[in-house]
This record gives C-alpha cells, structure tokens and sequence, in this order.
C-alpha cells in the first residue's frame, strides 16, 4: 500500500481550520473543500490523459484531456459529501458512487445503510473520500463493496487518520493507495481520533450536539 502524508501550505491553513472548534459552519465547510482539492490534485497526479488537436481562436493547438470514464468519485455518507464539493468541480465529467456505512455504537462493527453505484464503475479508479479514518472498520467495508464492484484501482483520500486505522487498511487492501493531510496521536477509550477535529459530519452539515458529543465520522 502507499501511503502518502502530504505536506502543502495551503492544505496546512485548511486544516488549521479544520481543527479550530471555534471555527463557524461556513468556514469550515469552505476549508473542507479546500483541503480535499488539494489532497485530490496530489491523489489524481498520475491519471490517465489522451492527446487530441482542438481549434484556439487563433490556430490549432495540442491538449491532453482526462481519458473519460476513468474516475469515480465515492463520498462515504454523511461526511465524504463536504470533501465531494471540493473535488467534483475539478472533475465535473467523473461519475460519483454514493456508500454509507455507519459504526453500531453497541457492537463497534459497520452497517452498511446505503448504496447506489454506477453501473460503470467496473474497470475506474476510485477515490474514495472519507475525512476521518479512526478504527478502519467502515472504511474497509467500502473498500469490500467497491473489489466486489470490480474497480479496476482504489485511491483513498482523508482528513485525518489515527495510525489503527491506517494499520488496518494496510492489512486488509496493501495494493490501495491512502493520502493523508495528517496522522493524529491515536484513538480513545471511545475509538475517536485524537486530537482529531471532532464530528466532521456534524460539524460540517451544522448539526453538532451538545459541546462534549463530537464524535468522528
């Protein structure tokens, strides 16, 4: 597996966001994408491009553009929909999966709630866009679903990670590769990220509980 912690001073200002409890709703939805645009450009570096002639309006000149139908994009619900709006308009032309799977507070184990992928999607790289990466339980769901689906490649692109979740992507799927814009000190007694940046879901969506409920997504 690769692993990819990026260093860029504009994902360094995102984050810096991003953690700020003090930050308001709007900010941190804008830093958000911001982060993912960045993380998504590092992530995106090596795809496939064809070389075609188009016309300018004063000759004709030789472009690369993105093979089509190579890219899908898959927003794990709720959180991966705020990094979605940051990586969507630099590939407007991509098809987007949508999975949700959600930890059983009871059993700690992932419930699969939703799903709904192209039928296309055999044969893409997928980037999977999840910021919180805390035990790896849901994650590796998702990456079941999306072999079974028949991806030809699966890229994962995060937030922040704790090095449990990062240990158990690398067991269970060495051939994906992660790009990261942190790894934090680890998990609590509760399995959430520390420092972490608290609920990335509720947080960006406006729905945060009482202070002391942040959970990670």
């Amino acid at each position: 597996m690769g692993l990819h912690i990026l260093e860029h001073p504009l994902l360094h200002e995102a984050m810096a966001v991003l953690r700020d409890r003090g930050t308001p709703t709007g900010a941190f939805r804008a830093a958000m994408a911001q982060a993912a645009a960045v993380v998504f450009q590092e992530a995106a570096e090596e795809l496939p491009t064809d070389t075609e002639t188009v016309e300018t309006p004063l000759g004709k000149a030789a472009v690369r553009r993105l093979r089509p139908g190579v890219v899908t994009l898959v927003p794990v619900l709720r959180a991966g929909l705020g990094m979605l709006e940051g990586v969507l308009p630099m590939v407007p032309g991509a098809r987007v999966a949508h999975i949700g799977v959600r930890r059983d507070e009871a059993t700690a184990e992932p419930q699969e709630y939703y799903r709904h992928l192209p039928s296309s999607a055999s044969g893409t790289i997928a980037f999977v866009l999840d910021p919180m990466l805390a035990t790896g339980g849901t994650l590796l769901r998702v990456l079941e679903i999306l072999e079974e689906a028949g991806v030809a490649e699966i890229r994962v692109l995060a937030l922040v990670a704790a090095p449990e979740g990062v240990r158990a992507v690398r067991e269970a799927f060495p051939d994906a590769e992660v790009f990261l814009a942190a790894v934090d000190q680890g998990l609590d007694a509760r399995k959430f990220i520390v420092p972490g940046l608290g609920d990335a879901g509720d947080r960006y969506f406006g729905t945060e509980e009482e202070e002391g409920t942040f959970l990670t997504s």
